[in-house]
């Protein structure tokens, strides 16, 4: 699962379709791999995510997620939630997971993925691009300040926005 790509397998990207069955696999495996990464949480997804999460993103219109294929071998992932900015009384789409596996990181996988995202997130008319990432995680920064993503803030003598969460079961 972390062998280095083929040099002779061209990386494609490409919008997921949930109906898919080699689609869904992928996007299963590959956010396990991510939930099993320290910057995943260290954990495999459960039974029931694993079982149930092509389907749930599936009945949600405002989900798409992006495939990174190495030839046939599924090798990158990136899932996309839509919001709505009431500032700018437009479409925002919050960049939920971002993943690529070990042995094809530092080769711009996620960078090829994320220009799609992009492109798919102006089609929609979103205003913006939004992400979370942990400190710790300083290739995904370096990669994410590349490609034009900044803190947030609104006036700097408030600083800059913290990420909170609060589970309900």
């Amino acid at each position: 699962m972390t062998e280095p790509s083929n040099p002779q397998s061209p990386l494609q990207v490409c919008r997921a379709d949930y109906g898919n069955p080699v689609h869904a696999a992928a996007i299963v495996q590959l956010l396990d791999a991510y939930a099993q990464d320290p910057a995943g949480g260290g954990k495999p997804l459960s039974d029931f995510a694993k079982t149930h999460l092509v389907r749930e993103l599936a009945a949600r219109p405002h989900a798409f997620s992006v495939l990174a294929f190495s030839g046939d071998k599924a090798v990158g992932l990136v899932n996309c939630i839509e919001g709505f900015s009431t500032f700018a009384c437009r479409p925002l789409v919050n960049i939920h997971d971002v993943a690529v596996l070990p042995g094809h990181r530092g080769q711009r996988v996620g960078e090829k993925m994320l220009a799609l995202v992009d492109e798919i997130s102006r089609e929609r008319g979103a205003c913006k691009l939004t992400l979370e990432v942990l400190q710790g995680n300083r290739s995904a920064i370096k990669l994410y300040e590349r490609i034009g993503f900044a803190g947030y803030q609104l006036d700097p003598a408030m600083g800059q926005a913290q990420f909170f969460q609060k589970w309900l079961d």
